[in-house]
């Protein structure tokens, strides 16, 4: 592409995302197997995620895939991947949306490719979307001189994309959690319609829990703040608009929870408005990269319940599209998402936006040194290669 404004002075300097050391090891596998690991794009690279189904393609102890496909781009070295891996063999399943913004025709010539290699391509549930962000690996290896069978899965707040991940504010996260993995091995049952359908551990589903799991999470914190306890929720989400979800933190702000919200698009509740939402405070953040990561987190009188998910609080996510919430399980991991999804961002005083009860936003007024949370995440965590995370 060629760049047709040459004023240096007017772009943002280029960087290089970071590959944390755990990632770079050469048994990624083993890896996974040995504890959860978060990724933060754009800081950190999306490579590991193409090298997950790259691999796994080529890995002959590797018996089947599945992933879920909204958008990846006309040239995807992670749809090729999948390809290799149904021509040699593979049982490859692919869950692909035909209705994907701005991806419609994109997904059409993949979907047909993969059906010629022999992959088993699903188009999804008649009337829902299929947004949820998902790859799962089976694996045949060998565990005491036994041969076992184990999943491997990548769950994602942000498309399977590589140009976007470098655009894109977006999590993932690699486990092998026994209790995940059944979970996403059942949202792909459910997608295949083989069978019927059972019970989730660990995730939260769109249409089916996941508006049931966040209306009881914000009265449950409302239920901590009458007994005099602390109380407190935050959110980064792109748009809020479901008025049973507005209405419960209203009631949750009534009750004395303090309630951050980090939303990037429409917003239809209104903060800081006296008898209604005093407790509320709603910005959003403008800066060098689209904020997408949908981050939900509850004090739960200090247990700290973090959840990572594709879905915004909006109609359509709840109850109109197929989405995951999956939990951050490991302490530190819990305390980096609060850290790098919430806590910069509600000190930022450069690229933050406020919003008035009235609905109208106004630039943060700065006070003190200046401070950017995506310029401070970059300092930290792009090309530094040393986050062990």
């Amino acid at each position: 592409m060629i760049d047709l404004i040459d004023l240096p002075e007017l772009k943002y300097p280029p960087f290089e995302p970071s590959v944390p050391a755990v990632l770079r090891e050469k048994d990624l596998f083993g890896a996974i197997r040995k504890r959860d690991i978060l990724v933060h794009h754009p800081y950190e690279s999306f490579a590991p995620v193409m090298e997950f189904l790259v691999s796994a393609a080529r890995d002959p102890r590797v018996v089947a895939i599945k992933q879920t496909v909204y958008r990846t781009g006309a040239d995807s070295a992670l749809m090729q991947a999948l390809i290799d891996a149904a021509h040699a063999g593979k049982e490859v399943t692919v869950v692909v949306e035909l209705m994907a913004r701005f991806d419609e025709q994109t997904n059409i010539d993949w979907a047909a490719k993969l059906e010629q290699a022999g992959a088993h391509v699903v188009y999804g549930v008649v009337g829902h979307k299929t947004h949820a962000k998902m790859a799962m690996v089976l694996r045949r290896e060998t565990a005491k001189g036994a041969t076992v069978l184990r999943r491997y899965v990548h769950l994602g707040t942000g498309n399977y994309h590589p140009r976007t991940a470098r655009l894109y504010e977006d999590f993932g996260l690699f486990t092998a959690n026994e209790d995940i993995c059944a979970d996403v091995h059942e949202v792909f049952r459910r997608l295949t319609g083989l069978g019927q359908r059972g019970a989730l551990r660990m995730l939260v589903q769109a249409p089916f829990s996941l508006h049931e799991m966040l209306l009881a999470s914000i009265r449950r914190e409302a239920a901590h703040a009458r007994a005099g306890r602390k109380a407190y929720l935050a959110a980064k989400i792109n748009a809020l608009l479901e008025p049973s979800v507005i209405d419960a933190l209203y009631e949750a702000s009534a009750a004395g929870v303090k309630i951050d919200l980090i939303v990037r698009g429409v917003c239809a509740l209104r903060p800081g408005v006296p008898g209604l939402s005093e407790n509320i405070a709603v910005r959003s953040i403008v800066g060098r990269f689209l904020e997408h990561s949908r981050v939900f987190y509850f004090h739960n009188g200090g247990k700290k319940d973090v959840w990572l998910s594709s879905a915004d609080w909006m109609d359509r996510n709840l109850f109109r599209r197929v989405e995951i919430a999956f939990p951050v399980r490991e302490r530190k991991l819990k305390e980096r998402v609060i850290e790098e999804a919430i806590d910069v961002y509600l000190r930022d005083n450069v690229d933050a936006w406020v919003m008035d009860g009235d609905g109208r936003y106004r630039r943060k007024r700065r006070r003190g040194k200046a401070f950017a949370a995506q310029a401070t995440l970059l300092a930290r965590l792009a090309g530094a290669g040393s986050n062990p995370a």
